[in-house]
């Protein structure tokens, strides 16, 4: 009989390896080394015929194991998020301002439900992350851009062009950093003004002028002035390094019941006049975290 000996370097006693990774926890060994982890995710996939599936790298009980498919519930979420985005700027481009700023809003309002479901269901994914993101990027980077510049700056030409890709470019440097800083700030504070929040105080900006529409006329240079450089302090605001409060300690902690009843005034307010409430709170909040921020240099 042959003796086959094995290859130079690897021992006899080396076990044998089709290529394929395990999909389970128990069995995945705890590869070290990411660039082999990724060879052999990557030889996971056999793509063989027109296949639709997302493999991706999660972390089971200390190990990474192969994971396959995606949550639905979130995911389905952050599809109607980017649906309400994609139409806000259908209707932007139709001259449907109003439609176009609700849309954005709804948008908010989805962005905050997938992640929420995602962790009430302990289904979050790095697919959801990064889908988020993506959706994120068009609903409240793209939108509201194309949305002001209709709206107000296009009779600016090129400047106000340059305006309304500020607010998008920061918009993407904003998801970008926020990505790769996760796990690494403190989940107390915003880095810089959320992207959802940029988005709605360019948005509620553009509904008090449809509101109030009556002095607009004689002033309207003044006006597309002033929306250029809103959205550009929106878009730069997004990019700074002032921390904002994130609030979700709320959301665990209890709070003295005076708040509460300040909650309920304030929404009193708010509802006398929509979208000139929505944006004082807006403007309040984005001063908060300028007026903190040189407080906290001035003590260093």
């Amino acid at each position: 009989m042959t003796n086959v000996q094995p290859p130079i370097g690897q021992p006899n006693n080396a076990p044998q390896n089709d290529g394929l990774l395990q999909d389970n926890a128990a069995t995945q060994p705890p590869f070290v080394d990411e660039h082999e982890f990724n060879i052999r995710l990557a030889d996971n996939d056999s793509y063989d015929g027109l296949t639709f599936e997302v493999i991706e790298a999660e972390v089971a009980e200390g190990k990474r194991v192969v994971s396959r498919g995606v949550y639905l519930a979130p995911n389905l979420i952050t599809t109607l998020s980017l649906l309400s985005g994609f139409y806000s700027i259908l209707a932007s481009t139709q001259g449907e301002f109003y439609k176009a700023s609700l849309a954005i809003f709804l948008s908010a309002i989805l962005d905050g439900a997938d992640g929420r479901v995602a962790r009430m269901l302990n289904a979050q994914s790095p697919f959801g992350e990064q889908y988020d993101s993506l959706a994120d990027m068009l609903a409240f980077g793209v939108a509201p851009a194309i949305l002001i510049y209709s709206f107000a700056l296009q009779p600016l030409g090129r400047i106000g062009l340059g305006c309304a890709f500020v607010f998008t470019a920061c918009g993407a440097f904003r998801l970008a950093r926020f990505n790769v800083q996760v796990g690494t700030v403190d989940k107390k504070y915003f880095v810089g003004l959320a992207s959802p929040l940029a988005a709605i105080l360019v948005t509620s900006a553009v509904m008090v002028a449809i509101d109030h529409n009556q002095w607009i006329g004689q002033y309207d240079t003044l006006v597309m002035f002033l929306f250029a450089a809103w959205v550009v302090i929106c878009g730069l605001l997004m990019v700074s390094n002032v921390k904002y409060y994130s609030f979700k300690e709320f959301d665990k902690k209890k709070v003295p019941f005076v708040v509460l009843i300040i909650g309920v005034l304030v929404m009193s307010i708010v509802l006398y006049d929509i979208p000139v409430g929505i944006l004082a709170i807006g403007i309040i909040y984005a001063l908060s975290g300028i007026v903190t921020t040189i407080k906290a240099n001035f003590k260093h």
